[in-house]
């Protein structure tokens, strides 16, 4: 099954109540940083890749080109950065032209079968550690890789390295390079508007899913432990698809079941909103919180070992219906997470069949399914169904 979109689901999620930009007090401010400042941003953390950005994708000759430019003062398009906090930005746009800079300061280049790994690597370190970065397997010499710019006529910085630079080091060091840093002034405690920025501002080609954004922006413990769950392999073949999803749709699924679990009382629109605070709130989790929360759902999954692989699939479409995992869900673990207990018998198959042919269920699930009226329905209707208190 292609992974190319995530069209395996039934999507109950955010719609036309969502994030609205004019809520929110946003300024954007240039500054020009100088290459030597830029570089120690991103060796220091300061400025961080989003996890759902692309790897570096740039050939060592378009790098070599802007190091070039760089070096005879041409323009150089803007970066764009999203501060998170003070001294912490997220790249919206410029990933490909900073990692140049960085890996040229560094005089290596990471070879293109490796990336995928050196990302992970990156992000695991928040940088490059020395035994990885002097291993040939992953990089090769970072020399400026140009052409001449007449015929017989060698460019002058031609095969020449950060060290090897001569006057023109210093030179790049001080080279300004235009920024705009993009901030959320009001509300303070809700960074919601994020997902319009980036939206409107990233210049890759790709609509930014909603999780996409969220996970690069509330990474914690608590989401370790949802990439933990979601490659269960009962919950793999529940849900229909046998890889995780690559727009992390899967991942926001999970996310909403423990969040309507856990805060689905306080619910109200939009869901964006809800799951952004709830994801923020669940940066403060223990590992016994985490831990908890991983042995209900599998609890839970163990409850559901022995329904068929479709319970949860639409059957005209056989997509994965997410309204009624949800409410199942819930209606199962409701009692035992009060107690602080995990699920200790088996969910009836016929109790998952009437509640997706119910009628009150069915007609919140149809129109406005993230209303709190809908949602709320929902929920009740499935306890009751259910039965599991």
């Amino acid at each position: 099954m292609s992974q190319e979109k995530s069209d395996w689901f039934d999507d109950y999620a955010e719609g036309a109540d969502d994030i609205q930009i004019g809520e929110y007090d946003i300024t954007a401010t240039p500054n020009d940083f100088n290459v030597m400042t830029l570089n120690s941003f991103v060796e220091s953390g300061a400025v961080r890749i989003p996890g759902f950005q692309r790897n570096f994708v740039w050939d060592i000759g378009r790098s070599s080109k802007l190091i070039e430019s760089l070096l005879l003062g041409l323009p150089v398009p803007q970066l764009f950065l999203y501060e998170q906090d003070r001294n912490k930005f997220l790249v919206i746009d410029g990933q490909q032209r900073l990692m140049s800079i960085f890996y040229f300061i560094k005089k290596r280049f990471p070879r293109k079968e490796k990336r995928t790994e050196l990302r992970a690597i990156f992000d695991q370190y928040g940088g490059i550690p020395d035994e990885v970065l002097h291993d040939d397997t992953y990089f090769q010499p970072f020399n400026l890789k140009l052409p001449g710019q007449l015929p017989n006529h060698e460019n002058k910085f031609r095969g020449l390295n950060y060290s090897t630079l001569g006057d023109y080091k210093t030179q790049l060091d001080l080279r300004p390079i235009r920024n705009i840093v993009v901030k959320q002034n009001s509300p303070s405690d809700d960074d919601s508007s994020m997902y319009e920025v980036f939206n409107r501002l990233n210049t890759g080609g790709v609509n930014l899913r909603p999780q996409e954004i969220r996970t690069s922006m509330y990474h914690s413990r608590f989401y370790d432990m949802l990439y933990h769950v979601n490659i269960n392999d009962k919950w793999r073949k529940l849900i229909g698809s046998s890889e995780p999803d690559i727009h992390m749709k899967d991942i926001e699924i999970l996310l909403r079941a423990f969040a309507m679990l856990i805060d689905g009382e306080k619910y109200s629109p939009s869901m964006v909103k809800f799951l952004n605070q709830f994801s923020k709130k669940s940066e403060a989790n223990t590992k016994d919180q985490n831990d908890y929360l991983s042995a209900l759902f599998e609890s839970f999954i163990l409850a559901c070992n022995d329904f068929p692989d479709d319970i949860f699939l639409n059957k005209t479409n056989r997509r994965f219906n997410i309204a009624v995992f949800e409410a199942a869900f819930n209606a199962a673990s409701k009692s035992a997470f009060a107690e602080r207990k995990l699920i200790e018998k088996n969910i009836s198959e016929e109790s998952i069949r009437r509640l997706a042919a119910d009628p009150e269920f069915l007609e919140a699930s149809q129109e406005g399914t993230t209303r709190s009226t809908n949602v709320e329905k929902r929920l009740n209707r499935a306890r009751i169904i259910i039965n599991f208190e």
